[in-house]
């Protein structure tokens, strides 16, 4: 790796931990468990946008919710099963709105028709690259 490239899952987590910070979570929240990295239970508002063909397909967004994150990933529940593999997530908190793009890890059953859909987030997106998520902006 270069040393002037620049690291977009750094940016990433850095998102994730004001994101997480803002909302004054408590350690109790703090999941543990058999895995590599621990998880923070948070439930907020976004949006997931498919992609196809590398282009976002707004009018296939849904309006959702978050279940957990941990520094790169993030999992929302969906009240169906939807076939994904890249996405992008609009959230918007503190009077401002943050899209992010990410790649579909897992999809899992949670009880009463709901999955959770795991995601690992990759980086930070500009409104500029994808103008056809302005739209998007104050939908959250």
């Amino acid at each position: 790796m270069s040393l002037f490239r620049r690291d977009k899952s750094r940016a990433v987590r850095n998102f994730v931990l004001n994101l997480v910070n803002s909302k004054s979570l408590d350690s109790r929240r703090l999941g543990r468990g058999p895995r590599s990295e621990s998880r923070v239970n948070l439930t907020m508002v976004v949006t997931v946008v498919p992609l196809e063909n590398h282009r976002p397909c707004v009018d296939k967004s849904l309006v959702t919710v978050t279940r957990e994150f941990s520094s790169t990933g993030v999992s929302v529940v969906l009240a169906e099963p939807r076939s994904l593999d890249d996405v992008i997530l609009v959230f918007s908190w503190n009077s401002q709105t943050t899209f992010v793009r990410a790649r579909v890890k897992h999809l899992s059953p949670m009880g009463a028709g709901f999955f959770q859909l795991g995601l690992l987030m990759t980086e930070i997106v500009a409104v500029t690259d994808y103008p056809e998520l302005e739209t998007l902006h104050e939908c959250v």
